[in-house]
């Protein structure tokens, strides 16, 4: 079977060397055409966990509270905040902010109602009359900076306690379109997954996903150019302040930018040092192009087929192009390596069967690594992370076509390649990886004793891994993008946001007193309410708080008395409501993981603040009843839906808090509403990007680090049907298990924390440490027939396929250590673990691998 197959290769490939490098020629030039295809996307939707019911139910509420994407801009003027020479500047920036195609609004200290300044009357709320404002002729500037610094709705959210900072907050129009296709979408593929879908159906969703894909390509492009004109807006003025950019779509855009800017640069630098360090090993023009050229037409046509499918690349599937680098060089070396060995040997001989034996010796090992190696990228397609799986997915096509061309492109360069003259290297030189074999044959109990510390050492950093991080540590402290988080969580409260949603008390029952009567009957209602004897409101009042009552509130109560209306307060205008949100609220605000906290607790203390008094069930029902509607948009909309009689807290997380452990700050969160506030668990649902994030890491934990040991698995029963020999298959596991642990334990020891960026490294580590055990066992097997002296037989394999092993760590090691460079900190990670991944692969299979054969001796006695 196997000899048909080499004859048929032979026959269609190795006889006809330039058709085929013609033809490859060709596909190459095809799938060029669809490099311009190629998009990147960084929305947060592609990086959530799909299927997650925490996802469904973070749409349902920014649907239901109209969320809309922002932008902010921090103002820092050298001189007053309110000065002219502030103000001024200010207002024209947001002017030229509000002409931008996307923008729905922009909010300033200039568009934003004073309470405090002076101190307003409720009247004066519930009246269409407009509230003062900072372009009123006569303000007091200084009781608005008090405000504005000091009161519960602006300090720490428009303004900076301290005075000195204020925010601008740009509105993007929300694009009902993609929440329309997004819906339509998720709703099929629900059905789907639990029942079936019909033919139509079927066409039906694929004409679905594929307008959605189209529309968010659409919407990212646009959002990156809304970006980058507000960028330029915000360049204008910043002789008047400082100002840093901030918000998800600007995140979003700039981690686009990063990616094509590190696909580019170090791409060309990876391939550039790539070049120099083959010249350097091999000293020969034809074996520097030959591989670079099958690495290069690997990429070119990869790249083309994802422009082609619109398969997009993301901040974690980019990193394909750089493994895949790896893989693809890895077999050309082998290659070459083993051709010139052979060239050495029979310098004379013909130059076609060389090169047939050399892909007749090298193509089981070849086949074998590259099968292995796609089981260990295949556990990443249960990760239920889209950008994880099209990783996954990715490096196993990628894999594929590279074991493909590296077996069509080397052969026939090789033969159309005039021959020269064959390398000095004849086996009985002693290159680096001799001084490996040195190691391994005089420091046995020292390198056992060193994998035991080391197999220590793992485990303890193992125990310390986090599945955690800080978004901010994403980025080098020089970049906007940090800057203005770090600026935003120290001066405007916080950056990750986080809802919580509570259910009223009792749903189906009416609250005590707050019937459903008519509108007229309210205020007698409220008076005798249950919550009366804790509150001052319904005490008998003296005649001087009388009328001031009937001055303030004789209007709006009349409105409320004669409208004729029936009327039912919700829970949370009522006094038990307002109490249990106020806890709540109190309890949110004082943890030191929170920022801004905002909630109609925030309106409450405001009423509060304007009466001077307590509020009582009159004054609550008020402020949901009669408030305009743009005071009612400002102030209670965001904070209670009257459909689902639900009251939402709006929380800003401090993503640059050291301290910060999403899964157990949630949990605490959690139980302490529960057990300390006596809150029933099933009335509290947490939402927002702080909870999908962290069900995005506990997932991948759970199916990436418990899925190793699956692959592991599945790769000891591909050693077995490869090595035919249990005790071989787990020597040549051990060095892979060791890699894999020490990679993760050296994460752990040093605080790299195990995120969607760092969590495709195990999957490397595995699929390079298994292409050097293979590549070294299945020599080893092949050489010690010849005196069947298991050290003898090791400095032979230490001597050929060593150098293989050795020139490909020597050649990924220089080029990746580029990546250090990178002002992106995920690629900075990528490429110093991958050093390690290689490092480690290496050591472990030309020092502990052939001591344990060695020492054990699994293919029988020697001399035999």
């Amino acid at each position: 079977m196997i000899e048909h197959l080499v004859s048929t290769y032979d026959r269609l490939v190795l006889r006809h060397p330039w058709w085929v490098l013609l033809l490859v020629a060709l596909t190459v030039a095809g799938f060029a055409s669809q490099l311009g295809k190629i998009k990147l996307d960084a929305s947060a939707d592609s990086l959530m966990l799909q299927g997650d019911p925490s996802l469904e139910f973070y749409r349902e509420i920014s649907a239901e509270y109209s969320s809309e994407d922002f932008l902010l801009l921090t103002w820092q003027p050298p001189g007053p905040l309110l000065g002219d020479e502030s103000l001024q500047p200010l207002r024209r920036m947001a002017d030229e902010l509000r002409l931008l195609d996307g923008v729905s609004s922009v909010v300033t200290v200039w568009d934003v109602p004073l309470l405090e300044s002076p101190m307003v009357t409720l009247s004066d709320i519930t009246s269409p009359d407009p509230l003062p404002s900072l372009d009123m002729p006569g303000i007091d500037k200084d009781l608005v900076l008090r405000e504005l610094t000091t009161s519960p709705i602006y300090a720490d959210l428009l303004a900076s306690r301290d005075g000195q900072l204020t925010a601008v907050q740009i509105n993007l129009k929300r694009d009902d379109r993609y929440y329309d296709l997004l819906a339509t979408r998720d709703s099929l593929r629900s059905k789907r997954d639990d029942q079936g879908l019909s033919a139509a159906e079927a066409g039906q969703l694929a004409e679905v996903e594929k307008q959605f894909k189209a529309h968010t390509a659409q919407m990212l492009e646009a959002q990156g150019a809304l970006v980058e004109n507000v960028r330029q807006i915000a360049a204008k003025y910043r002789s008047h302040a400082d100002i840093f950019v901030g918000g998800v779509p600007m995140i979003a855009a700039d981690m686009v930018s990063f990616i094509a800017s590190d696909l580019v640069i170090f791409g060309s630098a990876i391939l550039g040092i790539m070049l120099l360090i083959l010249a350097f090993i091999f000293r020969r023009v034809r074996w520097v192009v030959i591989p670079l050229v099958t690495c290069s037409a690997t990429v070119v046509i990869m790249l083309g087929l994802l422009g082609a499918l619109d398969w997009r690349m993301t901040v974690i599937s980019s990193n394909f192009v750089a493994v895949l680098l790896i893989m693809t060089l890895a077999i050309s070396i082998h290659l070459i390596v083993r051709y010139r060995e052979l060239h050495a040997l029979e310098p004379d001989g013909d130059l076609h069967e060389r090169v047939l034996r050399t892909v007749r010796l090298m193509a089981t090992p070849c086949i074998y690594t590259g099968i292995t190696t796609i089981v260990a990228f295949v556990s990443l397609v249960v990760s239920g992370i889209q950008p994880v799986i099209d990783f996954g997915w990715m490096m196993t096509t990628g894999i594929t076509l590279g074991l493909f061309l590296n077996f069509l492109v080397v052969p026939c360069m090789m033969l159309v390649w005039p021959t020269g003259r064959p390398h000095r290297h004849t086996g009985t030189d002693t290159p680096m990886t001799g001084l490996f074999a040195r190691v391994v044959d005089g420091h046995g109990p020292a390198i056992l004793a060193v994998t035991a510390a080391m197999v220590t050492l793992t485990a303890a950093g193992i125990s310390r891994l986090q599945v955690e991080n800080r978004f901010i540590d994403y980025f080098h402290k020089s970049t906007e993008i940090y800057q203005g988080m770090e600026l935003l969580d120290s001066k405007l409260g916080g950056t990750i946001p986080l809802d919580i949603i509570l259910a009223p008390l009792d749903t189906d029952q009416p609250l005590p007193g707050l019937e459903s009567v008519p509108a007229s009957e309210a205020a007698p209602v409220a008076a005798d309410d249950p919550f009366a004897e804790d509150s001052d409101d319904f005490a008998p009042a003296p005649a001087a708080a009388e009328d001031e009552w009937d001055d303030e509130f004789a209007s709006d109560v009349d409105d409320f008395a004669t409208s004729g209306e029936s009327f039912t307060p919700s829970y949370w205008f009522s006094l038990q409501g307002m109490r249990e949100l106020d806890a709540v609220h109190a309890y949110v605000d004082s943890l030191p993981e929170t920022g801004k906290v905002l909630s109609l607790s925030t309106v409450f203390a405001v009423v509060k603040n304007l009466l001077g008094e307590d509020v009582g069930s009159v004054e609550l029902a008020l402020v949901q009843k009669s408030l305009p509607p743009d005071i009612s948009a400002m102030m209670v909309d965001p904070y209670f839906s009257r459909e689902r009689e639900q009251a939402r807290l709006t929380v800003r997380v401090m993503e640059t808090s050291e301290d910060l452990r999403r899964d157990r700050f949630l949990k605490d969160l959690r139980n302490a509403l529960t057990e300390q506030l006596g809150i029933a668990p099933e009335r509290i649902r947490f939402t927002g990007m702080l909870v999908l994030y962290n069900n995005v890491l506990q997932s991948l934990f759970k199916s990436q680090i418990l899925t190793l040991g699956a692959v592991f698995v599945a790769i000891l029963l591909m050693f077995l049907a490869l090595f035919r020999s249990l005790s071989l298959s787990l020597i040549a596991l051990a060095p892979n298990v060791l890699a894999a642990g020490l990679v993760l334990g050296v994460m752990g020891l040093v605080g790299i924390p195990l995120d969607i960026m760092t969590i495709t490294i195990a999957a490397i580590v595995v699929g390079i440490g298994v292409d050097d055990c293979i590549h070294y066992v299945h020599r080893f097997m092949a050489e010690f027939p010849v005196d069947r002296n298991y050290k003898a037989t090791m400095y032979r394999c230490h001597n050929s396929i060593g150098r293989a092993m050795y020139y490909t760590t020597v050649t990924v090691v220089v080029g990746f250590s580029m990546l250090a460079l990178s002002n992106f900190t995920p690629s900075i990670y990528f490429g110093l673990l991958t050093v390690l991944a290689m490092v480690a692969a290496v050591l472990g299979a030309l020092l502990l691998l052939p001591l344990l054969i060695v020492l054990v001796k699994p293919l029988g006695p020697e001399g035999a």
